[in-house]
């Protein structure tokens, strides 16, 4: 058996870096994985390992300093699109049958849904378009 070259040690370890990517979900061991893929080049170049050692460090270091920064940002983003209940807020629907304070039913996004009045003395009418501006479990609260 010959010697094993040494960006084989690279990949190795850049295949070990990714196993806890998988298994923990934070990014970076993923750019500890790609600074490893990246020595494994300059192995293969014939760098040597020192010069490898550094090529690690630095993109690792780079991705870590550049991209994670990115990826907090992002997830602490809302999605600009509402989804879910919060898109229904905001929406026109028809009565379908009397609405007041207590219950009714209204006709919203091609589903009926159960309502009530957000004012308690206020009726609409079979008919009527209302405003939804709330829901609260199945029941849309409108104006």
């Amino acid at each position: 058996m010959g010697v094993v070259d040494t960006w084989v040690w690279w990949l190795v370890a850049a295949a070990a870096l990714g196993i806890p990517l998988v298994i923990t979900a934070l990014p970076e061991f993923g750019m500890f994985a790609v600074g490893a893929l990246v020595a494994a080049v300059v192995a293969a170049l014939g760098g040597g390992v020192v010069l490898q050692v550094v090529v690690f460090a630095a993109v690792s270091v780079a991705l870590v300093a550049v991209v994670r920064p990115i990826a907090v940002r992002h997830r602490s983003t809302r999605p600009a699109l509402p989804t879910g209940v919060e898109a229904l807020k905001g929406r026109q629907a028809t009565v379908l049958e009397r609405v007041d304070g207590h219950d009714g039913r209204i006709k919203l996004g091609g589903e009926i849904w159960s309502a009530r009045s957000l004012d308690a003395d206020q009726i609409f009418e079979v008919g009527q378009r209302v405003d939804v501006v709330d829901i609260e479990g199945a029941t849309a609260v409108v104006m």
